[in-house]
């Protein structure tokens, strides 16, 4: 099976990685379901349940296909996948934006739980390019920043979760604010066949992140593109359909706190995947091996979450084309970014 993966023709890649990326999308959907349900029966709320079960779920496909990348001596791949998946989710709030008519959806899904993961994404975002500037310092080819992204993570939960069972204000509420209350139909489900289902859908997301970075290899050799370009502009791209579809299936079902929490949340697991990649990278440090083209979306993605973040407080109910200002700016500097890596190493 490996050998018949390493050995497609690219138009078999092509079709092999549009094929998944369809099976991404529709299984995406039906998650954000479960993912809401789950929230009301196991009481964790939209926020926590979209930064930790929509947020890791989602993610599989892409963590799957970094490490696998990283493995196959592919760091630049894996890198640029974990980074242009991170700036790719916050522009698919954009989409979410939209398609929330009645007022901007950052102004409706005030919550202090995806405030706190915004700051927390923008500390683990920082150690990343801490990482990449540090002395190229590893420990059985491990760099020490490596263990740091996984302590951050995890404690940073822990105080998105304080935040949220002690808040020490609130946002205020206008008619357009959607409150996360549960929903009673949610209520009467089975809680063993909620997790079973959940737990069979996120194994498809990681057999389908799989199969992408097989089929993303071929592309980039047969068609000459750089592996920074691949990841960043198709594999990351490919990978985050899951938090597209989810978004939006949760603002279609009114989760709206679900939804913004999924893509924050998701984003900052997804810097676990640079984690994960330097673990499974034999070369040394991954932080150190890759171009600027790549670490350039660290930046990027910084940029975009501090804009989000501006967004989320200053909560404007009309912006723009009926979408928020930080809708706008995020956009721009998604399109910046395209144009940028394409001038900077689109070809090997």
């Amino acid at each position: 099976m490996l050998s018949f993966l390493s050995d497609m023709s690219l138009l078999l890649a092509i079709g092999l990685f549009l094929a998944f990326a369809v099976v991404i999308g529709v299984v995406g959907t039906r998650l954000a379901h479960i993912v809401d349900d789950l929230a009301d029966r196991t009481g964790l709320g939209e926020a926590i349940a979209g930064a930790v079960l929509m947020g890791m779920a989602t993610s599989l496909s892409g963590i799957v296909l970094s490490v696998s990348a990283a493995l196959r001596d592919q760091p630049e791949l894996a890198m640029s996948n974990a980074l242009g998946g991170i700036a790719v989710q916050t522009l698919f709030l954009t989409a979410a934006d939209v398609a929330h008519r009645r007022a901007n959806l950052e102004h409706a899904a005030a919550s202090i739980g995806n405030l706190m993961q915004g700051t927390l994404l923008l500390c683990l975002l920082s150690l990343l390019l801490i990482g990449r500037f540090s002395p190229e310092v590893t420990f059985w080819n491990v760099h020490p920043i490596t263990p740091l992204l996984f302590i951050g993570y995890v404690y940073g939960l822990h105080l998105v979760g304080k935040a949220q069972a002690n808040p020490m204000w609130r946002p205020s509420r206008t008619r357009e604010t959607r409150v996360d209350e549960p929903d009673e139909q949610a209520l009467q489900q089975s809680l063993t066949s909620l997790w079973l289902l959940f737990a069979f859908l996120a194994a498809i997301l990681g057999i389908s992140g799989f199969m992408l970075e097989r089929s993303a290899s071929v592309i980039a050799q047969e068609t000459g593109l750089s592996q920074a370009a691949v990841g960043v502009l198709l594999t990351s791209v490919a990978t985050s359909l899951p938090e597209l579809v989810t978004t939006i299936a949760a603002v279609k079902r009114g989760a709206l706190t679900l939804a913004v929490a999924g893509i924050i949340g998701g984003n900052a697991f997804d810097t676990l995947f640079a984690a994960a990649s330097d673990i499974a990278y034999r070369g040394g440090s991954i932080y150190h091996v890759v171009p600027d083209s790549v670490a350039l979306w660290v930046a990027l993605s910084l940029l975009m979450t501090g804009v989000l973040l501006m967004g989320l407080i200053r909560r404007e109910e009309q912006g723009p084309g009926r979408i928020g200002f930080e809708s706008v700016a995020i956009i721009g500097c998604y399109a910046a970014g395209v144009v940028m890596i394409l001038i900077s190493g689109g070809k090997d």
